[in-house]
C-alpha cells in the first residue's frame, strides 16, 4: 500500500515539474493557468475601444470582473477609431483574434447590424428596467424594433451660465453688498438671505430666448463682460436645438427611412428667429469656434453659452488652479418663446456584441456588468456621462445634463442620412449669414431626399410662415 502511495506521489511530482517547466518556457499564454493545462483554459473576451480616455476605467472594470469570474478573462484593447467597423469586420472574417465586444456611437449601429456585427440584447429584464435607462438611451440602441447594443455613455448640450454674475445682479436688487456675509442675514419677511438669493438666481435663468433677450436689454454689465450670450454658431451640435423639436430624422430611434421630415413651416419659423439673433449678438461665424467660446466663458467674458460636458471638467480644473474665480451653473436649453419649443441632439456610445463572436453569452454578461455598474465616478475618471439613470448626482450640473439627455433626439442610424448633419450645419451657417430660411431649408431637404430615393427630388416651396417673436411672449411679431 505504501509503495502505491509513493508511486502516485512520484507521478504527481513529475506532472508538477512538467507544468512548471512549460510555464517557465512561456509556452502558456498569460491567461492560461495550471487548470488550463488540464483543458480548463479561461475564455478570453476582447473589448475593442477607440477613446483612450477610457483606458484606465475599462482596465479597472475588467480586473473587477476577472476577480469574480474564474472561467472568463476580459481583455480591453485600445484601437484606432478610423474605420473601426471595417477593421472589426475584416478581423472577424479573416483572423483568429478579433473582438467579442466593441464600443461605437449609436449612429453606426445600422451599418454594424447590416454587416453582421451585432447581436440582439435584452434590456427588458434586471438590471435594464425602464427605471434604469431613459427612453433616449433605449432609442439610441434600438434598430428595427430590437435592442442591438447596450447604452454606455452619452453627450449632449446644455445652457451654462456664470452664477457669480447673476448673484451680483440679485444682490444689487436686494441692496446687499458683494462682500456681505449673507449666512446670518434675513429678508424683511424673515427668509434666510442666502435662500432668497439662490431663489432669485434661479428666476434669472432664462426659460426662453425671449427671456434671455429681455435680461440682456436691462443688464448693466461689468467691464469684463463682452457678451451676454455667445455660442458656436458653426457647429450643428450646439445649434440643433433650434429645429430639434420639429425636424424628424428617422423617428424616435432614428432608424425609419420613411420618417423623414426635414422641411416644414415650424422649422422655417424657428430658423427665421435664429437668424434674428445675429442682429442682437453679432457673432461672426467666420471667426468663432467652440474652443474660443469656452476660453472666453471661463475668463468671465460672457454670462450664457451652450456647452457639452467637457466644459464642466475644464471649468473645475480652472477653478482648482486659481485661474477662474467664478462659479457656474447648468440649465435646460431655453425654448424660443411660449409657443415654439427647442430640443437638443445627443449621441450615445454603446457596447456592442460582435455577431461573429463565439462567446456571446460571456460577452453579454460582461457588457451588462459594465453598463449597469456605471455611476458618477465614470465622469470623474473619463469625462463621460453615464447613460444609466443615477438616483443622485453630487455635481448638480451633471444632473442637468442627464435631464436634457432624457428629452434629446438621438443621432439617426440610417446610412442614407449619414451626411445630414454636415448639410444641416451648412444650412445653419448660410441662414446665420443672411440666406433666406425658407429656400435654404428647402434646398437642404431636396439634396438629402435625392440621396435617399436615388433620383431627383423637389419640395414644394412652403408659404412664408409668420415670424417668431424672440423679444416678447407672443407668437409673432
Amino acid at each position: 500500500m505504501k509503495g502505491s502511495v509513493r508511486a502516485l506521489t512520484a507521478i504527481l511530482l513529475l506532472i508538477l515539474v512538467a507544468v512548471l517547466a512549460i510555464l517557465g518556457t512561456g509556452a502558456f499564454h498569460a491567461t492560461d493557468t495550471v487548470a488550463g493545462f488540464f483543458n480548463m483554459q479561461k475564455t478570453t473576451i476582447r473589448l475593442w475601444y477607440s477613446d483612450e480616455a477610457l483606458s484606465d476605467y475599462l482596465n479597472i472594470r475588467a480586473v473587477a470582473y476577472n476577480e469574480t469570474h474564474d472561467d472568463v478573462r476580459i481583455e480591453p484593447v485600445h484601437v484606432s477609431g478610423v474605420e473601426i467597423l471595417e477593421n472589426i469586420y475584416s478581423t472577424s472574417l479573416y483572423e483568429d483574434v478579433f473582438p467579442d465586444l466593441y464600443i461605437v456611437t449609436n449612429d453606426m449601429l445600422e451599418k454594424a447590424h447590416l454587416a453582421g456585427l451585432t447581436s440582439d440584447v435584452a434590456l427588458s429584464g434586471s438590471p435594464f428596467s425602464p427605471n434604469d435607462f431613459p427612453e433616449s438611451a433605449r432609442n439610441a440602441v434600438t434598430y428595427q424594433g430590437r435592442y442591438v447594443a447596450y447604452p454606455f455613455y452619452y453627450e449632449t448640450s446644455v445652457l451654462m451660465y456664470n452664477k457669480t454674475y447673476l448673484e451680483q445682479v440679485v444682490r444689487q436688487e436686494l441692496g446687499v453688498s458683494e462682500d456681505a456675509d449673507v449666512s446670518t442675514m434675513t429678508t424683511d419677511e424673515g427668509v434666510p438671505m442666502a435662500d432668497e438669493i439662490e431663489a432669485r438666481i434661479s428666476e434669472k435663468i432664462p426659460r426662453t430666448i425671449a427671456d434671455l433677450l429681455k435680461f440682456a436689454s436691462s443688464y448693466n454689465a461689468p467691464a469684463t463682460v463682452e457678451a451676454v450670450f455667445k455660442w458656436d454658431v458653426t457647429d450643428v451640435f450646439y445649434n440643433y436645438f433650434f429645429v430639434g423639436a420639429y425636424m424628424n430624422a428617422g423617428g424616435p430611434a432614428g432608424d425609419d427611412i420613411a420618417s423623414l421630415n426635414l422641411y416644414n413651416s415650424e422649422m422655417v419659423s424657428c430658423m427665421k428667429a435664429y437668424q434674428k439673433l445675429n442682429t442682437y449678438f453679432a457673432i461672426d461665424a467666420g471667426s468663432v469656434n467652440y474652443e474660443s467660446i469656452i476660453e472666453d466663458f471661463i475668463a468671465g467674458k460672457m454670462l450664457f453659452t451652450v456647452v457639452t460636458s467637457d466644459a464642466v471638467t475644464r471649468i473645475t480644473k480652472a477653478q482648482e488652479s486659481g485661474e477662474c474665480p467664478y462659479e457656474y451653473g447648468a440649465a435646460d436649453i431655453p425654448a424660443l418663446n411660449d409657443f415654439y419649443d427647442t430640443r437638443t441632439m445627443s449621441v450615445t456610445d454603446c457596447v456592442v456584441i460582435n455577431g461573429y463572436s463565439e462567446h456571446v453569452p460571456e460577452a453579454a454578461d460582461f457588457a451588462e456588468f459594465l453598463v449597469s455598474g456605471t455611476d458618477e465616478s465614470i465622469f470623474r475618471q473619463t469625462g463621460k456621462l453615464p447613460a444609466r439613470t443615477i438616483p443622485h448626482y453630487e455635481d448638480e450640473r451633471l444632473a442637468v445634463f442627464f435631464d436634457v439627455y432624457t428629452a434629446s433626439v438621438p443621432m439617426p442610424k440610417m446610412i442614407e442620412t449619414s451626411n445630414l448633419w454636415m448639410r444641416l450645419e451648412i444650412a445653419f451657417t448660410q441662414i446665420w449669414n443672411g440666406a433666406d430660411s425658407n429656400q435654404t431649408l428647402k434646398e437642404m431637404s431636396e439634396s438629402m431626399m435625392k440621396q435617399v430615393v436615388g433620383r431627383h427630388y423637389e419640395e414644394m416651396l412652403l408659404p412664408e410662415p409668420d415670424a417668431v417673436s424672440i423679444t416678447d411672449e407672443t407668437a409673432g411679431d
